[in-house]
C-alpha cells in the first residue's frame, strides 16, 4: 500500500499541502488554509504540574486555544494530549495529524502521523503512542499539526500547529518529572488491607511499606477528601483488652494521616476490636488475618 506523503518547501503558514482523499490526490492552495500557530517570539512551553502523581506540559496557541500533555502516576506508562479550543468543534470531524518542518528545515518533507476524530462540542484528544510521537516530533524541531475542514466554511481547511520553538528546556523538565512519577495509581491504593504484629499497634514490615505508598500519594493529592480507617484485632486476650488495642491502632493511624496535612474532619476511624473476624481465631494464620486495618480513600471527581 502506498503511503501518503505530504511535502512543503516553506513554513506551515503558507502550506500547499497535498492530501490523498479516497485514493485521489487533492492539492490545496495556500489561501485555502487558515493556520493557528504561536509566532516565533511568542512560543511558550511551561511545566505547570510537577509532582510524583502528575506531570503536565502546556502550550498556548494564540487565537485558538490551549494544548497540554499530561501523564499520571500509574503502573503503566501513559500520556494524554488535549487541545482545549476557545470555540469547540461545531461538528464531529476527521482530523489529519501531520508533522510539519520548520523554517530552518528547507526541503524537508511533511510527514503523516495519524488520522483522528475530533468530536462535536468536545476538546481534541490524542492518547497513547501517537501522543508520545508528537513529543518526539517536537523534540526534533518539527511542528505537529492538526488539519481538518472548517465546519463553518466548507472550502477552507484549518491547521493548528504546535510550535517547536523554545520547547527544549521545558521538555527536559517534563521528562525529569515523568521519571519521578509513582509506579501506582489511586485505584491501586484506594482500598487496602494492612496487617499488625501480634499484640502490638505496629504494622508488619510489608504493611508499613504499603502505608508509606498510601502516604506518598495522599501527600501530593489535593482531591483526596476522605480517609476511612477500620481497625480489628484477633480474639486472644479479653474482649476489653482487644477493643483497647484496636482503638490505639485507630488513633495512631488518625494521627499519622493528620500529620500529612489532611484535616481531621476528613478522617473517619472506627475500632471494632475482635468483632467481625474474617478468619478462624483458633488458627495462627487466621488470627494474623484478623489483626488488620482496612483503609479506604475517597476523592473528589472533577
Amino acid at each position: 500500500m502506498r503511503k501518503s506523503v505530504f511535502r512543503t518547501t516553506s513554513r506551515p503558514s503558507v502550506l500547499g499541502i497535498v492530501f490523498a482523499v479516497s485514493g485521489l490526490w487533492l492539492a490545496l492552495p495556500a489561501w485555502a488554509n487558515k493556520l493557528y500557530v504561536a509566532p516565533l517570539g511568542a512560543s511558550n512551553w511551561t511545566v505547570t504540574i510537577d509532582t510524583p502523581i502528575e506531570c503536565r506540559l502546556e502550550h498556548t496557541i494564540p487565537r485558538y486555544g490551549h494544548a497540554s500533555f499530561t501523564s499520571r502516576a500509574s503502573k503503566e506508562m501513559n500520556l494524554d494530549f488535549e487541545l482545549d479550543m476557545q470555540r469547540p468543534m461545531g461538528k464531529t470531524a476527521d482530523v489529519s495529524l501531520l508533522s510539519m518542518p520548520a523554517d530552518w528545515m528547507p526541503g524537508e518533507p511533511a510527514k503523516y502521523m495519524d488520522q483522528l476524530k475530533f468530536f462535536k462540542q468536545f476538546d481534541g484528544y490524542v492518547g497513547g503512542q501517537t501522543a508520545w510521537a508528537m513529543l518526539s516530533e517536537l523534540e526534533d524541531g518539527r511542528f505537529p499539526t492538526f488539519s481538518f475542514q472548517d465546519w463553518q466554511r466548507q472550502q477552507q481547511r484549518v491547521d493548528i500547529a504546535l510550535s517547536a520553538v523554545a520547547f527544549g528546556a521545558p521538555y527536559h523538565e517534563f521528562s525529569r518529572c515523568l521519571n519521578s512519577l509513582l509506579p501506582y495509581a489511586f485505584e491501586d491504593i484506594s482500598f487496602t488491607v494492612l496487617r499488625y504484629q501480634e499484640n502490638s499497634d505496629e504494622l508488619t514490615k510489608a504493611s508499613m511499606q504499603r502505608l508509606t505508598q498510601i502516604a506518598e500519594f495522599v501527600r501530593y493529592s489535593d482531591d483526596i477528601d476522605l480517609i476511612l480507617v477500620a481497625t480489628y484485632s484477633d480474639s486472644r486476650g479479653t474482649r476489653a483488652a482487644n477493643q483497647q488495642m484496636s482503638e490505639r491502632r485507630a488513633k495512631k493511624l488518625r494521627d499519622y494521616f493528620t500529620s500529612l496535612g489532611l484535616p481531621e474532619d476528613r478522617i473517619t476511624v472506627e475500632a471494632y476490636g475482635e468483632r467481625r473476624p474474617i478468619a478462624d481465631n483458633e488458627d495462627p494464620i487466621g488470627r494474623s488475618k484478623n489483626r488488620r486495618v482496612v483503609i479506604s480513600l475517597g476523592r473528589t471527581l472533577l
